[in-house]
């Protein structure tokens, strides 16, 4: 297992999805804004209508860790609750679209990401 990096991205997205689930509930945020918000970063995919390129590109801001993780230390250093219980949220998708095999686009194709080019064996 160990020697196949695309079963342990898949393992790393679904202890990050359950971290999230985790921690959303210990925040006592409302369940609601969890279900409400859980595919915001989805609607990045429209970029797809206009062109492969736009549509990799949009998507891939939204679904890297590093904006989530900026916004975290911007909820901690602000203490805005509702930044930290959206970073969660956002946070729980990505990790469960990583869990599911979804990865990072390539500008060719929707389905060309940086998953498909691991071994799953």
């Amino acid at each position: 297992m160990l020697s196949k990096p695309g079963s342990l991205l898949r393992l790393e997205g679904a202890a990050v999805f359950l971290l999230g689930v985790y921690l959303y509930r210990w925040s006592g945020a409302r369940w609601a804004w969890f279900f409400l918000l859980f595919l915001w970063p989805d609607l990045f995919m429209l970029g797809y209508v206009f062109s492969p390129k736009l549509g990799s590109s949009l998507y891939n801001l939204a679904h890297t860790y590093i904006f989530p993780l900026g916004l975290a230390i911007v909820s901690l250093a602000e203490h805005r609750a509702f930044l930290g219980s959206f970073t969660l949220i956002w946070l729980a998708h990505i990790g469960f679209d990583r869990a599911l095999g979804y990865g990072l686009k390539y500008p060719t194709f929707f389905k060309d990401t940086h998953l498909q080019h691991l071994s799953l064996e």
